[in-house]
C-alpha cells in the first residue's frame, strides 16, 4: 500500500524511498496564501473555518495516540502522518477564524474551554483498539473529502485554496482506511469481529456530520450545506462495506450538537492533554 506525505499546507507530493515522506513538525507550516492574504473573515466565516479546524484538530490529537503504539511500525508513521496532514489543515483553518477577533491559532488551539469548541461528535470519539480507529478513520476521511471537494468551489478564495490543499491529502487518507476495513473483516474472526464492533460504535454519530445548522443558511455560496453530502459520503463508503461483506449498522442516532458547543463525554480529557503545557507554562518558547 502507497503511503502519501507527511506534511500539509506548503509541500506537494515528494517520492521518497520508503514512500511514507518526511516526518518533521517544524515542516507544518501555513498555507503561503494565509500568511501573505490581508483579508479578514467575517464573523459568520470565522465561525464556518472553526468548525472545520476543530474536527481536524481533535481527530489529529486522537490519532497521534498511537504512536509507537500501532499493530505494526507502518502503522507508526503512516497514523503519524495523517496527523501531522490533519495538523496543518488546523493551522490554517484556525488562523483564519482567528484573525477576525485578534487570535492566533495556538490562542484558539490552548486557550478555549470545551463549550467554545465546534467539533462534531464523531471527531471526539476514543481510540479504543485499532479496528475502532480506522472505523473512525473511514468514516471521518470520506466525510472529509467530499466536504473539501466541495468547499474548492467556495467564493470565499482562503477556504477555496485550504481545500485544494486538503483535499489531496484527505484523498490519501480515505484510501488509507479502505483498505484496513477490507483487511480486517476479510482477515482473522477476531479482525472482523472488532472491524464490525468498531463500525458500531461510531456509526451514531455519522447523522451529525449531515446537519444543517442556522449558519450555513447565512453561508450560501461560501460553506459547504452538510445535508448536500450525504449521498456522496454514502455511495463512497457503501461499496466498501459491501465488498468487506459487512452490513451498515442499525440502531440509535446520536444527538449531536458539537456545532453549538454540547459535546461528548470525550472531548474534556482529551483538551487536557492537549492544552495542558501552553497552560502549565503561559508564553513559553522553545
Amino acid at each position: 500500500m502507497d503511503h502519501a506525505e507527511a506534511d500539509v499546507a506548503t509541500r506537494e507530493p515528494t517520492d521518497t524511498a520508503d514512500g511514507h515522506g518526511h516526518v518533521d513538525v517544524e515542516a507544518v507550516t501555513l498555507s503561503a496564501e494565509l500568511v501573505e492574504a490581508a483579508s479578514v473573515a467575517s464573523h459568520d466565516v470565522a465561525e464556518y473555518a472553526l468548525w472545520l479546524g476543530d474536527d481536524s484538530l481533535v481527530l489529529a490529537q486522537n490519532l497521534g495516540w498511537w504512536i509507537s503504539r500501532a499493530p505494526e511500525l507502518e502503522e507508526d508513521i503512516a497514523l503519524g502522518n495523517i496527523a501531522l496532514d490533519l495538523i496543518g489543515h488546523a493551522r490554517s483553518l484556525l488562523h483564519y477564524a482567528g484573525a477576525e477577533s485578534g487570535r492566533t491559532e495556538d490562542d484558539l488551539a490552548y486557550w478555549r474551554d470545551e463549550p467554545n469548541w465546534r467539533s462534531a461528535h464523531l471527531f471526539e470519539q476514543p481510540n479504543g483498539d485499532f479496528a475502532h480507529t480506522i472505523a473512525r478513520q473511514f468514516i471521518a476521511a470520506h466525510y472529509l473529502f467530499e466536504l473539501y471537494s466541495a468547499l474548492m468551489e467556495s467564493t470565499d478564495a482562503t477556504l477555496a485554496a485550504i481545500a485544494a490543499k486538503a483535499v489531496k491529502e484527505v484523498d490519501y487518507h480515505r484510501d488509507h482506511s479502505i483498505q484496513w476495513v477490507l483487511r480486517l473483516a476479510q482477515g482473522t474472526e477476531e479482525s472482523r469481529r472488532r472491524m464490525i464492533t468498531g463500525l458500531s460504535d461510531l456509526w451514531p454519530f455519522v447523522e451529525e456530520l449531515f446537519v444543517d445548522e442556522p449558519l450555513i443558511d447565512r453561508l450560501e455560496g461560501v460553506a459547504v450545506r452538510p445535508s448536500s453530502l450525504q449521498a456522496a459520503v454514502e455511495a463512497a463508503m457503501l461499496p466498501v462495506l459491501a465488498e468487506a461483506e459487512l452490513e451498515v449498522p442499525r440502531g440509535f442516532i446520536s444527538s449531536g450538537g458539537g456545532r453549538r458547543g454540547d459535546h461528548s463525554e470525550n472531548l474534556g480529557p482529551l483538551l487536557a492533554e492537549l492544552q495542558v503545557l501552553a497552560r502549565a507554562h503561559p508564553g513559553a518558547k522553545w
